[in-house]
């Protein structure tokens, strides 16, 4: 009897066992899922379908492009759906086209590129837009899930690639996937610190069940075992892709997370302020982004009434002439300064690590990123407030609390007097003689005198444009992009896309170094094809010269600085734009050629402006490195 119940305690315990086994079988390779939920091979919905689904109800407008056999079901899907496709002719032009929209918009801005090479050449845009904090969805092609890792076409670790870059990164492995995967990626690139997410598509979740199949290459059923078991594990296989696919979903955005600054920091910054003699703003592109509409961080900041540095997309926040913008001498202003806010600026190279900013000033300092909050500080700097919170939200506050206070008008006053000085110095430069051609500043002077009050400034440039950046004046918020702290060749054909598709009514004008323009000119034919008119201002001085002026200091050469005086102009021509040459004309030439390109743009057509420039010593001390 003992025997028979060990015997029958045994036989229980393994068929228990073995009952376990098959439903944690059955549950992980989703067989009971795709029991409950039968897959309608009939059906010419695809995976592409619902991605564009989900851009739609967050309010994607524009897809960013360069075709690709892995990505065509979300292009077709995208423009029957009414979200403009804008194909490129590079696939990080997509991606830096993506990062305008985002910054011009408040945004995701969506770009999506095939798999391997595509993605690859995308690296420097997504790198670019992690460093400027902007919130990019970049989607890309991959293999068939099946073959992942077994040598098929342009087949890589897509992944690896890319999760040192973004804040989140997931493949979609199927249909269903899709649209948790990319509200949450959505999500992630808006929340906090803004910034890039990627999301990876295989073809098999992207194309219809019959066109998969056909791609899977079903061995004959008259085949023997092997073929038999093949075939039934692929069918197995597609059935877990597509069950359940196309369901209602909800596809409306998450909620995001803004982190905001708490009352007492707000008022111990209040207090900071209004005890402070000599007060000064210097601001960061960070303080564009939403919730505070840029207008009203405008008002906010003309309603303290302090002195400003504006740098990134912040130039232009103030308008063209404002008395609270001052442009010129920030070192002598920063050891002035006894109370500083840092709004979004941080202290990198471009305020010397931190060394600029005066042991003696009270440096109030606000960002939503902590490690750039407090880059730095302890070893080159101090702040006596750190605030881990959203910028513009914390002007505003302070601003609304600053009731009563007025700001030094001696103070102001002796900052402008230098801007003005300085400034002199600089317009009468315009008119020295140059060894060749013309003088970049007089083209400059022109350029911003004929440049209508709803023009768009894109930088993509070293010498030329730094030029540009003094001489220049944005005429009002967001009405200047650059590249940002990474310092990027190569971002005006994308940026002048994404800024004139977000503004169609306003000029874009591109500032292009020579150098650099070899990096986008191709996107004429996209401004051409898509009717896109920009105007592309370029100084050519056959040379990379930002570089070439330390190098033959230091090492005697220009090599590898050295370029041609190009006919950038007949390329255009080439690419379907209308071009121009200046070499030696006069003010009124220059201003005439110009206002010719002005009038092409408003005919729809992009225009670029080919001016020889000679040397000047204007950009003197200027950092290369």
């Amino acid at each position: 009897m003992t025997l028979a119940v060990a015997l029958l305690y045994t036989a229980v315990t393994v068929i228990l066992l073995l009952f376990f086994v098959v439903l944690v079988l059955l549950y992980k390779y989703n067989i009971i899922y795709q029991f409950l939920h039968p897959v309608d091979k009939t059906t010419k919905r695809n995976g592409g379908d619902v991605v564009v689904e989900v851009l739609k109800a967050h309010g994607v407008k524009f897809l960013f492009t360069l075709c690709g056999g892995h990505i065509s079901p979300i292009n077709v899907a995208a423009e029957r759906e009414g979200i403009r496709v804008i194909d490129t002719r590079h696939e990080v032009t997509a991606v830096f086209a993506a990062d305008a929209v985002a910054r011009m918009t408040g945004s995701v801005g969506a770009a999506v590129v095939t798999a391997g090479p595509g993605l690859t050449n995308t690296i420097t845009a997504v790198k670019n837009a992690q460093m400027a904090e902007s919130p990019v969805l970049l989607m890309g092609g991959a293999a068939v899930t099946l073959l992942k890792g077994r040598g098929a076409l342009q087949d890589i670790d897509q992944m690896s690639l890319f999760k040192p870059l973004c804040k989140f990164c997931a493949s979609a492995q199927t249909i269903r996937d899709i649209v948790p995967i990319l509200r949450e990626a959505l999500r992630v690139a808006i929340s906090d610190t803004p910034g890039p997410v990627f999301v990876e598509f295989p073809i098999d979740v992207l194309y219809d069940y019959q066109s998969v199949l056909m791609g899977m290459g079903m061995n004959s059923p008259k085949g023997g075992f092997m073929s038999k078991l093949v075939n039934m594990y692929t069918e197995y296989h597609m059935g877990n892709i597509f069950s359940n696919a196309f369901q209602p979903r909800d596809y409306s955005p998450l909620p995001v997370n803004i982190p905001l600054a708490s009352t007492s920091h707000v008022q111990q910054a209040i207090e900071m302020i209004s005890r402070a003699k000599k007060p000064l703003i210097i601001m960061g592109s960070q303080a564009t982004l939403p919730p505070t509409p840029v207008d009203d961080l405008r008002k906010a900041l003309e309603s303290m009434g302090i002195p400003c540095f504006l740098g990134g997309m912040t130039r232009g926040m103030l308008g063209r002439n404002s008395p609270l913008h001052i442009r010129q001498r920030r070192r002598d202003a920063l050891k002035e300064a006894d109370v500083v806010i840092m709004a979004g600026a941080v202290p990198d190279f471009r305020l010397n690590y931190g060394m600029v900013l005066s042991k003696r000033s009270k440096i109030i300092a606000v960002n939503r990123n902590k490690s750039q909050l407090l880059l730095n500080a302890g070893v080159m700097w101090s702040p006596a407030l750190a605030v881990q919170a959203d910028v513009g939200s914390f002007i505003a506050e302070v601003s609304a609390g600053l009731t009563g206070f007025t700001c030094n008008q001696d103070w102001i006053d002796s900052l402008k007097a230098r801007d003005e000085e300085k400034e002199t110095v600089n317009l009468k430069k315009a008119d020295d003689k140059v060894n060749h051609y013309l003088n970049p500043l007089k083209v400059l002077y022109q350029v911003e005198e004929v440049m209508d009050e709803q023009s768009i400034i894109v930088a993509d440039g070293g010498d030329f444009v730094g030029s540009a950046a003094y001489i220049l004046r944005p005429r009002g918020p967001l009405k200047w992009l650059d590249p940002g702290a990474f310092g990027t060749l190569g971002v005006g054909g994308g940026f002048a896309l994404g800024a004139k598709l977000c503004r169609p009514d306003c000029e874009v004008w591109i500032i292009y170094g020579d150098g650099t323009l070899g990096y986008s000119v191709a996107e004429f034919d996209t401004f051409n094809r898509h009717r896109i008119p920009v105007i592309a201002v370029v100084g050519n001085d056959a040379c990379w010269t930002q570089i070439a002026r330390d190098q033959v200091k230091l090492f005697s050469s220009s090599v590898a600085c050295d370029l041609t005086f190009c006919d950038y102009d007949k390329v255009a021509e080439g690419y379907g734009g209308t071009g121009y040459r200046l070499s030696d004309e006069t003010t009124e030439q220059i201003r005439a050629t110009l206002m010719k390109a002005k009038e092409d743009n408003k005919q729809g057509k992009p225009a670029l402006v080919n001016c020889l420039i000679g040397k000047s010593d204007f950009r003197e001390g200027s950092i290369s490195v």
